[in-house]
């Protein structure tokens, strides 16, 4: 049913693509219709000569964020575009990803500057690839927009975004976009299938005074989980063993599992100008607003029989554990806005969350005879009230926001601000202070599982997590851009080794952690080549082998431009270099599909070289990459997770199109 709504949505799309696509022709050529007697400004249309329609320049073609930045479609090619190609269409400095298109990334770079007041969401290792409300962008286009995405994957896959635009009015804009990946992945039980669908739209009435933007998103995505390879594989893959070049014939720790995260999401952001800025005269505005955020999801683990590897089991044969999250967020606004004054924003929200399980669970895990009760809901309303204000000052631009929960079972604040001058039109400074406080993630506060010992409910006895930063940053392309940050951090929870019975559990420590972390980047252009360097320094003081993180994470691009064939055709190549220190790399776990902390294993320290040849022909971009062409002479101690290894040598290739019609 789903996808006869995708193909009547597409088939409404084209009608009003060629609808649009005449009315501009028509606009273009500078004639008008009068439908009286049916000629362009008293001349037959038959034997008018219709000059040729041109496309409007490409910066016409905005892309507006839900916080109102706008920028324009990209068609060019530079490095960005090369680091940005891959299944998260985004920039992954500091992930590592796993050996299949489209499982999840290992973290090496640490940023804390969560400023949500609830607790966190379930299954974070799926969340890389989920797309957040401030993911969803919309548009407005002077023609019809599309983009096709399209990159192979490994054995028997690929991966396609495709995504198309169009103003119907130039009030009323709409757009549909699908990101499918399915990939079956050099190892046994790896295979992956995910699915983004998302469809936005923004209006506004011709007196501009009410405004909306909305969009729904469904989402699933699919992981075949193996456990990683066994104690014998991992021997065999580094010896290096010919007999186990092709991956899938090394053992896995089992080949009958799988995880799901599905989630619906419908989203609506609007508001109403009661006063409009309408002459010199009056330089203020204000409005009244309403935002309202439904999210369904549901996180599920199912397995065909209980291993050992995760103790033991209420059930042997299938079983499936499945969680259930749903959250309805409505806030009410009111901004006034003032050409001296800023932007100041009063607002209270109320969000309605319902988390758990079916069947509330009764167990005796110590076998003393003492039960234990786990509850199967954490269920209730919590309210905030806030603020935000921005202005610009000269060169100054100032912006803050604050939040803090007036009411429910979770206690939780936010405050930022930021503080940033403009030296000239390329250099930038800004600062930046966070103070937030939250409780800890769902699945930490309450989880069910049909193995024994992932079975516990910690919100009666966490504290709430406090984090504390204050930040820096220097955007100078010229001389060096620089990101630093330091983090203090009370009561912070995460998974790890219980040394009682050598399992993952849920922990929460009550010392202070201290995370410090530069980064600094520069590209050097001398003549037709160009090096594009980032380093990243961490270091972490106070609660040992809570957070682990490598010393360093670099990444060197050395790379070859130019035009070729009278310029038709924009050539890019060279070689991507990727290293970080060898540290306590977390250890994965499919049925949280959370990352815990492990202490016993060192990993890093390997190189990790990608060769690209990058072109653009007109709007068309091309990738062809050999990745991780070293891996066959610098030794097989490369992994991603203790037990999973980084991926092998391969060659892969894709396009990104752009159609302006």
């Amino acid at each position: 049913m789903n996808k006869l709504w995708v193909v009547f949505l597409f088939c409404c799309m084209q009608v009003l693509t060629y609808s649009q696509t005449n009315t501009l022709e028509g606009i273009n050529t500078g004639s008008s219709f009068d439908g009286s007697d049916g000629t362009l400004n008293g001349i037959d249309a038959k034997s008018a000569k219709i000059k040729e329609f041109e496309r409007p320049p490409v910066q016409d073609y905005k892309i507006i964020s839900i916080s109102r930045d706008t920028t324009f479609v990209d068609t060019t090619l530079h490095i960005g575009k090369d680091y940005k190609f891959n299944y998260l269409r985004k920039d992954r400095y500091g992930l590592l990803p796993f050996a299949n298109t489209g499982q999840t990334h290992n973290t090496l770079i640490y940023d804390f500057n969560n400023q949500r007041t609830l607790p966190g969401y379930i299954a974070q290792a799926r969340h890389f690839a989920y797309q957040e409300v401030e993911d969803i962008n919309y548009y407005h286009n002077p023609t019809p927009l599309t983009e096709l995405y399209y990159r192979s994957a490994f054995e028997q896959g690929q991966q396609l975004d495709a995504f198309f635009a169009l103003n119907i009015h130039p009030r009323l804009n709409m757009s549909i976009a699908y990101k499918g990946v399915r990939s079956l992945g050099k190892y046994q039980n790896a295979l992956t299938s995910s699915g983004n669908f998302r469809f936005a739209s923004s209006y506004h009435t011709k007196n501009e005074r009410y405004f909306i933007k909305l969009h729904w998103v469904a989402q699933d995505l699919l992981n075949q989980e193996n456990g990683g390879l066994t104690d014998e594989s991992i021997a065999l893959f580094e010896d290096n063993d010919p007999d186990v070049d092709d991956r899938s014939r090394l053992e896995v720790n089992f080949e009958d599992a799988e995880n799901i995260l599905d989630g619906t999401r419908v989203y609506v952001n609007h508001h109403y100008n009661l006063i409009q800025k309408k002459d010199s005269l009056k330089d203020y505005e204000l409005s009244v607003g309403h935002i309202f955020n439904s999210e369904n999801k549901f996180y599920s683990y199912t397995q065909e029989t209980a291993n050992d590897l995760f103790g033991d089991a209420f059930d042997q044969s299938s079983f499936t554990d499945r969680t259930d999250s749903e959250e309805t967020y409505n806030e009410v606004n009111a901004v006034y806005e003032d050409a001296k004054l800023g932007r100041l924003k009063f607002q209270a929200n109320a969000t309605y969350y319902d988390y758990g399980y079916d069947s509330v669970l009764i167990q005796d895990p110590d076998g003393d005879g003492i039960s234990e009760r786990v509850p199967n809901r954490l269920q209730g309303t919590s309210v905030a009230a806030g603020g935000s204000y921005q202005n610009r000052i000269g060169r100054f631009d100032i912006k803050g926001n604050a939040q803090v929960n007036i009411a429910g079972n979770f206690d939780g604040y936010n405050i930022y601000g930021e503080a940033g001058i403009a030296i000239d039109s390329t250099k930038r400074l800004s600062a930046t202070v966070i103070s937030n406080a939250r409780p800890a993630g769902y699945n930490h506060l309450l989880f069910q599982s049909n193995y024994l010992n992932y079975n516990w409910f910690n919100a009666d006895s966490y504290n709430t997590i406090k984090t504390n930063q204050l930040a820096f940053k220097v955007d100078a392309p010229s001389w060096v851009n620089i990101d630093a940050s330091a983090t203090t951090i009370q009561d912070y929870a995460y998974f790890a080794i219980d040394p009682l019975d050598d399992l993952v559990n849920s922990f929460q420590t009550d010392e202070a952690i201290n995370h410090l972390k530069v980064t600094a980047n520069k590209n050097i252009k001398y003549g037709k080549f160009n090096l594009d360097l980032t380093a990243t320094y961490q270091n972490i003081s106070g609660a040992e082998g809570v957070i682990n993180v490598p010393d360093f994470v670099t990444r060197g691009s050395l790379y070859f431009t130019d035009r070729l064939f009278k310029k038709a055709l924009f050539l890019q190549t060279g070689i991507t270099a990727n290293y970080f220190t060898k540290y306590n790399l977390n250890a994965y776990d499919p049925i949280l599909a959370q990352f815990y902390v492990q202490n016993t294993e060192e990993f890093g320290d390997f190189p990790l070289f990608d060769f690209f040849i990058n072109m653009k022909v007109r709007q068309t971009r091309i990738f062809v990459k050999a990745e991780h062409f070293n891996s066959a002479f610098t030794g097989n101690n490369f992994y991603s997770a203790p037990g999973n290894p980084y991926r092998d040598f391969n060659v892969r290739f894709g396009i990104v199109w752009n159609f302006f019609l």
